[in-house]
Order: structure tokens, then C-alpha cells, then sequence
């Protein structure tokens, strides 16, 4: 799944460590959700949303396959 949360993260002058401190997760969480490496939670993404005060789908855009 492809993300804005680096855009959203460098809007709000964010590292990825101090974001992660502020959602309660690890540092390689975030690295591996900007990479695209790991799909959150569906709990996580919200909370993620809730930080930037941001809808779900304005961070996370699913790819063509995974929306069928």
C-alpha cells in the first residue's frame, strides 16, 4: 500500500522517531510503513489519521489490486 505519511511527517517537521514516540510505536514501524513495507493496522492507521488530524485515505492509498 502506498502512503503519504513522509510528506505528512515532514509537514508537521516530525523525525520518524518522534512520531513514533507520539503514536506508541517503534522507529522501524515507521521506516517500514514510509517504505511500504508493512500495511498498519487498521487501528493504527486511524490513529495515524486522528495525529495529522487527516482522513484514513488522504495517508494511505491502497494500489489498483488491493481496491478490487
Amino acid at each position: 500500500m502506498k502512503n503519504k505519511l513522509r510528506i505528512y511527517r515532514a509537514m508537521h517537521d516530525l523525525t520518524q522517531e518522534e512520531l513514533a514516540t507520539r503514536l506508541g510505536v517503534t522507529r522501524q514501524t515507521i521506516i517500514a510503513i514510509e517504505k511500504g513495507k508493512y500495511c498498519p493496522s487498521l487501528e493504527l492507521a486511524f490513529k495515524i489519521a486522528r495525529f495529522f488530524k487527516a482522513r484514513v485515505d488522504d495517508i494511505f492509498i491502497p494500489e489498483e489490486s488491493e481496491a478490487q
